[in-house]
């Protein structure tokens, strides 16, 4: 049975799976999500009733968390692209650095975008100046984290860049990567260059009005 993936191709943790899954040439159904579907969304609803994407089904099992999606796949669909090593040390340095981009890297990025999408009487600018300091300490850390590393936990396309991917891209959209981490936006080109990326990319330039901080010129 063909693997189903409820998502949309502008969400970063989307793109985060859809990059394990371009990585091994993994086949799947696009169940593409859309508000104004209502069938869809019903759907959507009935598998997943928290409504975050993306979730996948496979056969009679309903997987959520992209996180999560991506070791499904590793441990039931695999390919020629181990995103999560057999050494259970280097798995977990690995899952660390996934952990880190999901909640310094992504939590504060969104924080700063759902803000911008609240109605100016209920934002939040003590919150939105509290991630925008999280983003900088983030950046400094992870530029020191990768002065010797190609990938974010060593040799090896991983797991934990198929988060770093989009939460890197979309970070610098937010709250620029300042010239002085070189290493991060070094590591950040890499990812764009990374052909599965580049693919989701590229999936996602038509819902770049959708931005709400104005999606820059670039990228």
């Amino acid at each position: 049975m063909t693997l189903k993936l409820y998502a949309h191709p502008f969400s970063s943790y989307c793109q985060k799976v859809l990059v394990a899954l371009y990585e091994n040439g993994t086949p799947f159904e696009w169940r593409k999500l859309a508000y104004d579907d209502a069938e869809i969304m019903t759907e959507f609803a009935a598998l997943w009733p928290v409504k975050r994407m993306p979730v996948l089904v496979d056969a009679d099992r309903t997987i959520m968390e992209a996180s999560i999606i991506i070791e499904h796949l590793g441990l039931h669909h695999p390919g020629p692209v181990s995103l999560l090593p057999a050494d259970a040390s280097v798995a977990l340095r690995v899952r660390f650095m996934d952990r880190f981009f999901d909640n310094y890297i992504s939590t504060p990025q969104q924080k700063i975008v759902f803000d911008a999408l609240r109605p100016e009487t209920e934002r939040d600018a003590r919150g939105v100046a509290d991630a925008r300091a999280m983003l900088d300490t983030a950046y400094a850390w992870l530029d020191k984290t990768m002065a010797h590393r190609e990938w974010a936990a060593g040799d090896s396309f991983s797991l934990a860049d198929c988060g770093a991917a989009p939460f890197l891209f979309y970070a610098d959209w937010t709250h620029r990567i300042d010239p002085s981490f070189a290493n991060v936006i070094a590591y950040r080109q890499r990812l764009l260059a990374r052909p599965s990326f580049a693919r989701a990319v590229d999936e996602a330039r038509p819902y770049r009005p959708l931005f709400p901080l104005g999606a820059p010129d670039r990228d």
